[in-house]
């Protein structure tokens, strides 16, 4: 088991194996630098690309060594971002949601590591073939969009279906210690961290999105569905569906996902509650590991704490630093 995240840490040259996960418009660069500097690897979340945005938050990361994650099938449709990304040099280039072949090509001609984030074995295996360093299995606990397989059976399907060449890192419902556990005894390399990242002091989220999700006192407390994404008039293709907490807004339209699709009047309530952090009304993007999260902290600290809880677990010693 530690073989697969030691081969992790040599690639991503970290000193753990824990991911920031690409949160758009969440985790920016402030909080990318921070986790890399408490010794895991820091995305910055390019979402659906916004290059002024995404310039802005390399310029806040101060040179750390980084990478950034998009919507697959939106940069597709900004392509120029890639070159963004490579003036800016970061180590990896993280897709999720779509083909991304062409962009891997491009990414990895400019030496620059392939990430992909997948949902099944199958996926998995087609990153591979396409030539992505690294496999990220997201399972249906996760917050944000994704697919209805949860994590603790996924993670050995795709690390099963992928080989032990490359490497697979765990993602959706981890917040702790016993979560990277579990992880790696599942056979990850390491560990993706969204929503215990989202409620950190560094995340660009809001303080009252982040007291909500401290606040969260079990999975039941978030729903999947599609119902955030038609009030912002986003729909994503199917079969994707997105986790975020429940409130007010979700109690109301809970199915009734078509009429809401004709309610115009509602989309511009949520609009608006979206520009004024009113989250009764906007959803808070998190998943069901907002129940382990008790208080927003620094980043460095939860990488610290995280890994302290697993090495008293499973007795094995993840404080060692490696040489760069």
């Amino acid at each position: 088991m530690f073989e697969r995240y030691e081969q992790l840490k040599k690639i991503l040259g970290v000193d753990y194996p824990i991911l920031l996960a690409p949160m758009d418009l969440v985790a920016g660069g402030r909080l990318a630098a921070a986790v890399t500097d408490a010794g895991g690897f820091g995305i910055i979340g390019g979402g659906y690309g916004d290059e002024t945005w995404l310039r802005e938050q390399f310029a806040a990361a101060h040179g750390a060594r980084i990478g950034v994650g998009f919507i697959t099938w939106s940069l597709s449709r900004q392509p120029h971002l890639i070159d963004v990304c490579i003036e800016h040099s970061p180590a990896a280039i993280m897709f999720s949601f779509g083909d991304a072949s062409k962009h891997i090509e491009r990414v990895k001609k400019a030496g620059i590591l392939a990430i992909c984030q997948v949902q099944t074995a199958a996926m998995a295996r087609e990153a591979v073939s396409q030539g992505a360093d690294i496999i990220v299995a997201q399972g249906a606990e996760g917050g944000g969009h994704g697919v209805a397989c949860g994590t603790i059976s996924l993670v050995p399907t795709v690390v099963d279906a992928v080989g032990e060449k490359v490497p697979v890192v765990a993602a959706g419902g981890i917040a702790d210690g016993r979560g990277f556990a579990a992880s790696l005894a599942l056979g990850a390399s390491g560990i993706v961290l969204g929503t215990r990242m989202y409620a950190s002091e560094e995340a660009i989220g809001h303080d009252d999105a982040k007291r909500r999700i401290v606040e969260c006192t079990g999975g039941e407390q978030t729903i999947r569905g599609i119902l955030f994404d038609i009030a912002r008039d986003n729909v994503w293709p199917a079969p994707y569906t997105g986790r975020v907490l429940r409130n007010e807004f979700s109690e109301k339209w809970l199915g009734r996902d078509l009429e809401l699709f004709q309610h115009r009047a509602e989309k511009t309530r949520y609009s608006s509650a979206r520009e004024n952090h009113d989250y009764e009304t906007a959803a808070v993007i998190a998943g069901e590991s907002a129940a382990l999260i008790h208080e927003v902290s620094p980043a460095k600290l939860i990488v610290e704490n995280i890994v302290r809880e697993m090495d008293a677990i499973l007795g094995y010693s993840l404080t060692r630093k490696i040489v760069r």
